[in-house]
């Protein structure tokens, strides 16, 4: 632990967790799978949970497939499961869980035909295709970083992606794939003015103890995390507000050899605050991974998302976010709300007629404009949703704003 903080302003902090993390390791497997069958059917329905413990993979949910091809990707959902532990990092049994040795269950079945007549296009009440469920969805953009996300869950998340770098490429060749970060930003007027605290914990092997104490990290691992970690990713995102006052907690309980899915069971869906915006903003519930496109609990949250990027990209606001709400079987959202924390001149009602003008707001509509049905979902379940770059990544371009803007135009005149 290193102190000095004397920032006194207003804190806020987020966390993300690493691929290696068990929860992390559950939704990469849940999309492999999804990708898996929208790689040979790109109208394929899925929405997969998975569990992983020591030595023990458990994959459940509902599929409809519509070709052999994808049938036969289904057959080999147990390869799919191991190929995806591999990629993570766990290749070795001495921790309890590796790809070659746990054992993969495997309970998925048809998705439900009640289900089905809301979603298929032609069938059920309303004809149109539907939400694949009820619910409420947000998106969140702000003006604290080049990406529009807040900078709390941007230094977090870069932190495990370094982590993920430095492990693979071996330049840390101590380090094991579960790990946590948090970052504490200290705000003035809703500006971030400083960094107050960071968390790194990161599993390692017995290399990084300290040799006259085996119960603990030794100093100079910490210092490598320090120099080769946490210095790195400020200096790129945020230089000017590195600080030797920094408060660092590396690993403060001291040791984290047994970790992954032995060291704690992991679940589908577990970290969706970590998925998001790290706190920033309301979340509807809603998580993402293993679902297909029809679910608006993924795709209607990565439009929202879309849509108030490209407003605080526009200038129309510093902050914005946007809740979707739908009825399940049912095309058009039941409300759009645009919240913009007093940080736009346009009122939310003139900034909500703008959405409803120009975004696409049905499922299936959603689906075309983000290009949605492509096997792109693994690459989501890691290092966040959101911020990212990327040709899978549709929902971070900031195309409309032109039209934004001539749209706030009009209205401003009128």
């Amino acid at each position: 632990m290193r102190k000095g903080s004397s920032l006194g302003a207003h804190l806020f902090t987020s966390e993300s967790v690493s691929m290696g993390h068990p929860d992390k390791v559950a939704d990469q497997i849940s999309d492999a799978l999804l990708d898996s069958l929208l790689e040979h059917d790109p109208a394929a329905r899925a929405a997969i949970e998975t569990l992983v413990t020591t030595g023990l993979v458990v994959v459940a949910g509902e599929v409809t497939v519509h070709n052999q091809a994808a049938s036969d990707a289904l057959g080999r959902a147990e390869d799919t499961v191991r190929e995806t532990i591999r990629r993570i990092g766990y290749d070795d049994s001495a921790g309890g869980f590796d790809y070659r040795s746990c054992a993969v269950l495997r309970a998925i079945h048809a998705q439900s035909p009640d289900i089905s007549q809301g979603v298929t296009e032609g069938e059920g009440l309303h004809k149109e295709q539907g939400a694949g469920d009820q619910g409420l969805m947000f998106g969140f953009a702000c003006a604290e970083t080049e990406s529009l996300m807040p900078l709390p869950i941007q230094l977090a998340h870069r932190l495990v992606k370094q982590l993920a770098d430095l492990r693979q490429n071996g330049r840390i060749p101590w380090l094991r794939p579960d790990a946590k970060s948090q970052v504490t930003v200290a705000y003035d007027d809703g500006v971030p003015t400083g960094i107050h605290t960071v968390v790194v914990s990161t599993q390692h092997t017995e290399e990084a103890l300290d040799p006259k104490n085996e119960r603990l990290m030794s100093g100079k691992a910490k210092d490598e995390i320090i120099a080769k970690v946490i210095r790195p990713v400020i200096d790129r995102e945020c230089p000017q507000l590195w600080s030797n006052d920094i408060i660092m907690h590396i690993n403060p309980t001291g040791r984290f050899v047994i970790g992954g899915p032995h060291g704690d069971s992991g679940l589908t869906g577990r970290k969706i605050i970590v998925d998001t915006y790290g706190g920033r903003g309301r979340h509807g519930g809603g998580a993402f991974s293993g679902k297909d496109p029809t679910k608006v609990d993924r795709s209607a949250a990565y439009m929202a998302r879309h849509i108030a990027k490209n407003i605080v990209a526009a200038g129309l606001a510093r902050q914005c976010e946007v809740q979707l709400a739908y009825a399940i079987g049912v095309a058009a959202p039941v409300s759009v709300s645009v919240d913009c924390q007093d940080t736009s001149d346009l009122a939310p009602t003139a900034l909500e007629q703008i959405v409803r003008e120009l975004f696409p707001l049905k499922p299936a509509e959603i689906i075309k404009y983000l290009d949605l049905r492509r096997p792109i979902y693994f690459e989501t379940a890691r290092h966040g949703h959101f911020g990212r770059e990327g040709a899978g990544f549709t929902w971070e371009k900031t195309h409309r704003v032109a039209d934004i803007r001539a749209a706030a135009g009009v209205l401003q005149t009128a």
